[in-house]
């Protein structure tokens, strides 16, 4: 067979064509994938990686904001800053293995746990890997220490940082409440309002209430760092934004007055309030807590135990919690009874040794009645059986609204209203749903209740703040306040703030009376017992039995000048027997004292 020179010329000419075109197709798949990636990494998602790169080369070291400080009225210092040492680390300057080194000179010199070094530094590892506190409060000791030997611990300093501090520890702890390390899940909620992992956050009081006034802004530096992660240079400086002071209503003298009247007491809790505005004076508890304690850097099992798991419940305010009031809830019964028309404000009823209702004989408390006597003398001596026989009368609806009209039953608006009861003022609609624990229609209203509701036992649970709210309606010539701890910029006696209660004239004016009585010659009459210059006040006594099975409760509340309130005070004893003269009243005296020296104060310095 005769080969053919031409055509095996011509296919192999088609073969370097073919190759050609094959070879120009995988050119071109090549280059369009490189035109495509460039184009989705520089078009598509280019400002994703510029932010990317950027980050590589910029850090940005934090500053903290000075948070805002918590005064007193008078602009004395209730919550402050001070100055702290804390031993922080740059990982950044430690090379592989040095940071363990590191930690065993600290741990020898400082005299710190090894462990507690180890596990801080790695948790901060997490959240920011330029700069993480080892120890947030040195002692000038250690600081000493560190700065003999500082040449030795590369990695680590010293700086100084801002903690919160209270200069008087405890006093008025449940209102200013305290500062707390934020969450990992507090801070992914809010990151986005300026939050730093490492910031704290007002958790209770005052300090939570008005979180956003005091914290202020963060600011930072700017610093630019290479591959290895050496500084370059600064790229800018932001300051930090300080938040801004918070003025209280409260009087420091006051505070200390009611801190000092509950020494010597188990558990209690003193409101004094202005009756015109609202504005709170002093509000303490006990038992109470330091909030310097969540300011440390290191507590111990012990401590903690004894803040959060005791049966004392330290935590807990006494002042805005639910107790059964006894006869300080008298006045109520009074309002109901006259407004509701059954009771006039001149009737006189026949007090006797017990009435039966129900199942029960209920007593009268001095075991054989009081005779013929009328609302104000009822509210001097206290009589029982004759705010039975109204409270029975007029019926749990009328009972009922005449607590609501003066702020039962409901929150006060004051601004820790979160952590606030708002108590319980039993009721026949209440009782038929079932008491909030039972089956509708299950658990009825008896007549045990209502007679019991009258004077303030059983059914009927009040904080300390709702009975100074309502005691101020009686003392400012019928207006219902809203309790405050912050003036601000507010017309707290605006018609949205101070409101009119539904009362008549007569009617205010005959509790008033019977008031006044209870301090001139009734249950207490001791109330001026060692005190000078005193002008007119009203008040009342209150001795109630512990519904949840505990020992007695002491009230006793007071408001003064008599003719136009200034102040109001309560005074609360818990499951303290003896009565309320005996126990409560002594407690309102000390504040009563130190409040008067301060209106004659006040007076000379008009004068002069």
């Amino acid at each position: 067979m005769k080969t053919n020179i031409s055509d095996i010329s011509k296919n192999r000419k088609i073969g370097l064509i073919n190759q050609s075109k094959v070879l120009f197709l995988i050119l071109i798949t090549i280059f369009s994938g490189i035109t495509g990636r460039l184009f989705w990494l520089q078009i598509i998602h280019g400002s994703y990686y510029r932010k990317l790169s950027d980050e590589n080369r910029i850090r940005l070291v934090s500053s903290p904001p000075i948070r805002g400080r918590l005064l007193d009225r008078k602009g004395r210092i209730l919550a402050d800053n001070k100055l702290a040492y804390a031993l922080t680390v740059q990982p950044r300057l430690l090379r592989e293995g040095e940071a363990f080194v590191l930690f065993q000179k600290l741990s020898k010199l400082l005299n710190v746990s090894e462990k507690s070094l180890s596990i801080r530094y790695k948790k901060g590892l997490t959240n920011d890997p330029y700069r993480i506190n080892l120890i947030d409060d040195l002692s000038s000791e250690q600081v000493l220490r560190f700065k003999e030997n500082e040449s030795d611990l590369n990695g680590a300093q010293v700086d100084l940082e801002l903690i919160r501090y209270y200069p008087f520890g405890k006093l008025a702890s449940h209102v200013l409440g305290y500062t707390q390390s934020i969450t990992s899940s507090e801070y992914k909620s809010l990151r986005s309002n300026g939050y730093e992992i490492v910031d704290r956050i007002g958790r209770t009081g005052v300090e939570s209430a008005y979180e956003s006034l005091l914290r202020g802004q963060w600011g930072g530096e700017m610093l630019e760092v290479n591959a290895s992660g050496v500084i370059q240079r600064s790229l800018g400086v932001k300051s930090p934004l300080a938040g801004k002071d918070l003025t209280l209503t409260l009087d420091l003298d006051l505070q200390l007055a009611a801190e000092q009247a509950l020494d010597n007491k188990a558990a209690g809790a003193i409101v004094v309030l202005d009756p015109r505005t609202g504005g709170i004076r002093a509000m303490a508890s006990r038992p109470t807590f330091d909030p310097n304690f969540f300011s440390k850097s290191f507590t111990t099992q012990k401590e903690y135990d004894d803040l959060f798991l005791s049966s004392r419940m330290p935590l807990f305010s006494r002042a805005i919690n639910a107790y059964d009031p006894g006869s300080t809830w008298k006045p109520v019964t009074a309002m109901a009874g006259m407004e509701s028309g059954k009771f006039p404000h001149d009737i006189r009823l026949e007090t006797v040794a017990c009435i039966q209702y129900g199942g029960h004989c209920f007593p009268e408390h001095n075991g054989r009645g009081y005779g013929w006597i009328g609302y104000e003398n009822a509210l001097r001596v206290s009589s029982n059986t004759f705010f039975y026989q109204v409270g029975v009368g007029v019926g749990s609806e009328a009972l009922y609204k005449a607590a609501t009209n003066l702020g039962f039953d409901a929150h006060t608006g004051i601004e820790i209203g979160y952590e606030e009861s708002k108590g319980l003022v039993g009721n026949k609609q209440w009782a038929d749903m079932g008491r909030g624990w039972g089956k509708p229609g299950q658990t009825p209203w008896l007549p045990e209740d209502i007679a019991s509701a009258s004077i303030g036992q059983a059914v009927v649970q009040i904080t300390p703040l709702q009975l100074a709210r309502a005691y101020a309606v009686f003392a400012n010539g019928g207006y219902l306040v809203t309790p405050h701890l912050s003036d601000l910029d507010i017309d707290w006696t605006s018609t949205k703030r101070r409101k009119k209660v539904e009362i008549e004239s007569q009617t205010l004016e005959t509790i008033r009376r019977g008031l006044k009585k209870v301090v001139e010659s009734g249950t207490g009459a001791q109330i001026t017992l060692g005190l000078k210059g005193l002008p007119p006040l009203g008040g009342k006594t209150g001795t109630a039995e512990d519904s949840t099975g505990g020992s007695d409760h002491a009230w006793f509340v007071c408001f003064a000048p008599y003719e136009i309130g200034e102040i109001v005070i309560v005074a609360f004893a818990q499951n303290t027997p003896g009565g309320g003269s005996v126990h409560a009243l002594p407690m309102a005296r000390k504040v009563l004292k130190v409040w008067n020296k301060i209106r004659y104060e006040s007076f000379n310095q008009n004068i002069n």
